[in-house]
């Protein structure tokens, strides 16, 4: 295909300031859970203040307690987890020692900072939490890996440790200096200066400062707050401004100007021609949202990256998690191999740095992830540069299991740590959390509205209002109680259909990985935990009467009663059963399936990701989906109708756009889809890469649209990616496949690969 010219505009935007007004600091505040009935689910860690997940240069291990053995570094498998209550009503909270390095300081004195951990409990059993996220194990300054992946298989039966191990470490922790300031690793691999950068979120590091900026609305997309770069080190810039509040003339806007650079946001305003179709566009674009590798700055939230990676778009000007597998797919489709493989190997960064993979790649999106699909990334570089990706990456894809799955091992019945859930009867399930209680950096006035109009702890709000943020469904009905109010969210109570898929999906490519390795017996512990996974979710997440799949909600112990476009993930992860594919199948068509395409939810809230939108991640995974099951011609529909919406507003407006309206009946320009807390973003990553994959994977339909365009009829780059990237053959390994054999993907067995 003969790619024409196109005229790219990237414009760099500054921030325009508004009238403010002054107002007193929030501060976060440790909430002690309520008693609860035996017979209730509850919480173990609810009201955790924030768990270990900073992240810092390696340390020296602390010693443990006598006779007790020292801690791998990373995080732990289900059989070997760090210790968690068993109970709510024995007063105390879960203790996690966190090692204090010694780094670049960062006092309010110039002296150290004092040392934290992630929460410790007092003689009165009251558990009490420092301003700042504690620490995680990180990858040394020259970039090498902490630890091996084989240290951290599952030890199925065995017990943990006690928590007087951690309670010794804590206790020798104190005293030694901990500082929040590090020398970054991007800036040590790229033989720069010294580059010191602070790890805690702004609003944590900028203490009563950034709550104030936040109240008093300088900024009209408070994401800009939080991405602005401080002139100083957070603790020098507070003291700075408590010192400035006492002068009778202090203008805090002014302050800001003074001391905050915003962070150039490029604004991509993209004007085709009519030689140009749109190959032509998505091919433009590639080159538009690509970044990096990243330049450390001083103070900045940015976390650097060392290697080029594609970014959303519009105000999404950093690396976003789940976002980027469907960007990765485009990647594919358009032979930019060395770009796809590139932000895998950010990825397997992240988790080698910070023991997961954030959010985003900022500061304050550290406190959580979103949609565990790094293994699907592993799956789609396989399918080109061979099985032998499934070993270099085997240390990272153990680490991120690692992180879903901390404190599962002597999780009691009834309760929940962090991401993990066990219910009454033993099912080990998992949920979305975040390991901070406060307002959103990024939406920080909008979280304090929400909290104000509810009618409970400001502090559960914000929990629950952070965990929806890692759903990448920011947001939806699915999360909200009463299915249309934001002050009725609660994620953290929901066990949701991807999340546990996709953790299946994660311990079937340990399994993978390990039989690669020749570890036959870890290989054989994964493939039980996947089997045991896909069966609760088959068991409790699948409705006979709906047919479909559902949250389920493990306090209330039911199914939650929204119908979202998430049942159509265990068929594309090959996790449902035939008589469950089909039943799938009738229900989305029946209720889900508009003229453009699949709506995210069958509720209308004006929330985004719910109707009347539809959403590139949810058109794809339906697609391939029915596909697998055998349902082409559902495949196709969904195919044809959500590329006629994206193609059809393309020729009004000349972009692609994050979401569409796809209930509509008529193309708007802008896509018509409403509703979010930002106004609708172009670009736009994963558009572009799911339509150059359906595009490609059904060229006759795609040609049918495109007619209007003398230059329609261009040939197909690729297929689409295999469906079994575990047994993939290619040059990379000289055709060997020394891993798990994998039944025809048509015929779904009780565990399966996608």
């Amino acid at each position: 295909m003969t790619m024409r010219p196109r005229k790219l505009t990237v414009l760099l935007l500054s921030v325009s300031s508004l009238a403010i007004a002054s107002v007193d600091p929030l501060r976060a505040q440790t909430v002690q859970p309520a008693p609860s009935s035996q017979f209730t689910p509850t919480e173990q860690s609810e009201r955790h203040p924030v768990a270990a997940l900073t992240p810092v240069p390696p340390v020296t291990p602390l010693p443990a307690a006598k006779d007790k053995p020292a801690r791998a570094t990373g995080g732990t498998p289900p059989g070997k987890p760090d210790p968690a209550p068993t109970s709510e009503n024995d007063g105390k909270e879960s203790q996690r020692a966190v090692a204090a390095p010694s780094v670049v300081g960062d006092g309010a004195d110039g002296k150290p900072a004092a040392p934290s951990a992630a929460s410790e409990t007092k003689g009165d059993g009251k558990a009490t939490a420092s301003a700042g996220q504690p620490v995680a194990p990180a990858s040394s300054p020259d970039g090498s890996r902490q630890g091996a992946a084989n240290d951290n298989a599952p030890q199925v039966g065995k017990s943990a440790p006690d928590d007087h191990a951690d309670a010794n470490a804590t206790r020798q922790a104190r005293g030694r200096p901990q500082q929040y300031t590090v020398a970054s690793e991007a800036a040590v691999g790229m033989r720069l200066r010294n580059v010191p950068q602070d790890l805690r979120s702004p609003s944590i590091a900028l203490d009563g400062l950034f709550a104030a900026i936040g109240g008093a609305h300088i900024f009209p997309d408070f994401k800009t707050a939080a991405d602005a770069t401080p002139d100083a080190a957070p603790t020098t810039l507070v003291q700075e401004w408590r010192a400035a509040q006492k002068q009778s003339n202090f203008d805090l806007k002014a302050f800001v100007n003074a001391h905050f650079t915003p962070s150039p946001v490029a604004e991509v305003s993209y004007k085709h021609n009519a030689n140009e179709n749109i190959f032509d566009y998505i091919d433009g674009m590639w080159g538009v949202l690509t970044r990096g590798p990243d330049k450390p700055v001083a103070y900045s939230s940015r976390l650097p990256l060392p290697y080029p990676y594609v970014v959303p778009g519009g105000r999404f000007s950093e690396l976003y998690y789940w976002d980027s597998y469907f960007t990765m797919i485009g990647l594919y489709e358009s032979g930019r191999f060395d770009l796809m493989r590139d932000m895998v190997k950010d990825m397997a960064s992240q988790l080698d740095r910070y023991a997961h993979i954030p959010n985003g790649t900022r500061t304050y999106y550290l406190s959580r992830s979103e949609p565990p699909f790094f293994a699907l990334m592993v799956d789609l570089l396989a399918n080109h540069d061979g099985q032998g990706v499934y070993t270099t990456f085997l240390p990272e894809l153990q680490r991120e299991y690692d992180y879903w799955m901390d404190g599962a091992g002597n999780l009691a019945p009834g309760h929940a740590y962090r991401h993990v859930v066990r219910l009454a009867d033993g099912t080990l399930l998992n949920r979305h959390w975040d390991d901070l209680d406060t307002p959103r950096d990024e939406s920080y006035p909008e979280d304090v509205a929400t909290a104000n109009s509810a009618r409970r702890p400001p502090e559960e709000v914000y929990r629950d209002l952070r965990a929806g943020g890692e759903t990448g469904w920011d947001f939806s009905s699915r999360w909200l109680s009463d299915g249309h109010d934001m002050a009725s969210i609660h994620t953290t109570d929901i066990a949701t259909i991807e999340v546990n898929c996709l953790v299946a999906h994660l311990e079937q490519t340990l399994a993978h990985a390990y039989a690669l390795s020749g570890d036959n017996k870890r290989s054989g512990e994964y493939d039980h935990l996947a089997a045991a996974r896909i069966d609760a979710v088959r068991r409790l997440m699948w409705s006979a009467d709906r047919q479909a799949f559902f949250d389920y909600d493990w306090k209330a112990q039911r199914q939650t009663t929204v119908l979202s476009a998430a049942t159509v993930v265990p068929l594309f992860l090959h996790m449902a059963t035939q008589a469950q594919a089909d039943g799938v199948a009738a229900t989305v068509q029946g209720t889900l399936l508009k003229a453009g395409g699949i709506m995210a939810t069958d509720r209308h809230s004006g929330q985004q990701w719910d109707a009347p939108n539809g959403w590139a991640p949810l058109e794809w995974m339906a697609i391939k989906g029915f596909k697998t099951y055998g349902n082409d011609r559902l495949a196709e529909d969904i195919a044809q109708r959500w590329m006629t919406r994206v193609i059809a507003t393309y020729e009004k407006s000349g972009v692609l756009l994050e979401k569409y309206d796809v209930e509509a009946t008529t193309i708007s320009p802008t896509g018509g889809g409403g509703g979010g807390e930002y106004p609708m973003q172009i670009g736009f990553g994963w558009t572009n890469g799911t339509l150059l994959g359906l595009m490609n994977g059904y060229p006759t339909v795609a040609d049918r649209i495109l007619k209007r365009n003398p230059l329609a009829n261009q040939p197909t780059v690729q297929a689409l990616p295999p469906v079994d990237a575990y047994s993939v053959s290619n040059p990379a390994n000289n055709g060997e496949q020394k891993g798990k054999t994998v039944s025809d993907p048509a015929t779904p067995p009780s565990v399966e690969h996608h």
